[in-house]
């Protein structure tokens, strides 16, 4: 008999943070670095914990060059050659320790990884990227990779609960890919029915992750993610796949789910017949450099911190009270 878990579960949505008692005197003062050292690598990372989706319109090579400049992370999408690799290693060697290498679970994807990772062996991140991490085929492929590549960090995911998180943490992934059907252009939950609102996923997901020493990447610091991915955010930049097309004097840039109809077409000939698109497509504003949306974010994050008292962005989560609420904003002139 099905099961019905009636516990609330919340999304960002549902919450605001409840402001906090500050000594900081200037935004200036938020220290956005994090250093972590994973479980499983035993590599040690710097930086400030912002990644750019291993989607081919966002985690791109120019991508990676705009955000390595702020510390930021770019996880590479998976379409680039081994030799392209080598071509940008070679150009851009300072942007290897803010990339990652992107691979699905396929015997031609493991292959391709291999390939790039001997091409570029200063490389040192993996993101194995799957739409469900729950399929055993997909842990055992978390423990192939980390039998081959010993020394590197992988990430691994998407999951949304915590026995899943620790499975994959224990088979070798040192960062765990948190959401299921979360993202802008995602359409899993209407098609399917699957998800789990990802305030309350984090919150789950976090507290197994930390308790093995492992971390996880989702939509917020302040729910206890250690790392943000950002599609949506970063889409329509100069940095961005495709071409600016413009109509009625406005101009635009294609943003579509690597789901889509558009990205398997372009990939693989089309939607097999045994299943559906699950990612839309959408012309989003063209917004030229990415440099001041980097801006606009890091503000934005420092401006959070000083809301709540936390100098340094470690101490997001731990200053971190949400307050579910009925309406997040004022509407009056929202279009």
């Amino acid at each position: 008999m099905p099961r019905v878990d009636s516990d609330l579960k919340l999304d960002f949505k549902d919450v605001l943070f409840r402001p906090k008692r500050s000594s900081l005197k200037s935004r200036s003062e938020v220290d956005l670095q994090r250093t972590f050292t994973f479980r499983n690598s035993k590599q040690t990372y710097t930086g400030i914990p912002i990644i750019a989706a291993n989607m081919d319109t966002t985690g791109t090579f120019e991508m990676a060059r705009a955000l390595s400049k702020h510390t930021l992370f770019t996880a590479v999408h998976k379409h680039y050659s081994a030799e392209d690799w080598r071509n940008f290693a070679a150009a851009h060697p300072e942007c290897l320790e803010h990339v990652a290498v992107s691979s699905g679970s396929g015997v031609a994807d493991l292959e391709r990884l291999c390939a790039v990772v001997d091409a570029v062996p200063a490389l040192k991140y993996i993101c194995l990227d799957v739409a469900n991490g729950y399929s055993e085929c997909f842990v055992e492929y978390v423990k192939t990779v980390r039998g081959k590549f010993p020394k590197h960090t992988i990430m691994a995911g998407n999951v949304v609960t915590g026995e899943m998180v620790e499975e994959l943490i224990l088979s070798g992934a040192d960062i765990i890919k948190v959401g299921i059907g979360p993202g802008s252009v995602c359409t899993t939950r209407m098609k399917t029915g699957v998800g789990y609102p990802q305030l309350s996923a984090v919150i789950e997901c976090a507290d197994s992750a930390h308790g093995l020493k492992g971390h996880i990447i989702s939509v917020s610091l302040c729910a206890g993610a250690d790392f943000v991915m950002m599609g949506g955010m970063l889409a329509g930049h100069d940095q961005c796949t495709g071409e600016v097309t413009e109509r009625n004097g406005k101009k635009y840039k294609l943003f579509y789910g690597m789901s889509s109809d558009t990205a398997m077409n372009k990939y693989v000939g089309g939607v097999a017949e045994y299943r559906a698109s699950e990612g839309k497509t959408v012309e989003v504003p063209y917004r030229g450099d990415v440099e001041n949306t980097v801006r606009e974010v890091l503000g934005g994050l420092r401006s959070t911190c000083t809301y709540v008292g936390a100098a340094k962005l470690k101490e997001l989560g731990r200053r971190t009270t949400f307050i579910r609420v009925t309406q997040q904003s004022n509407q009056m002139f929202t279009a």
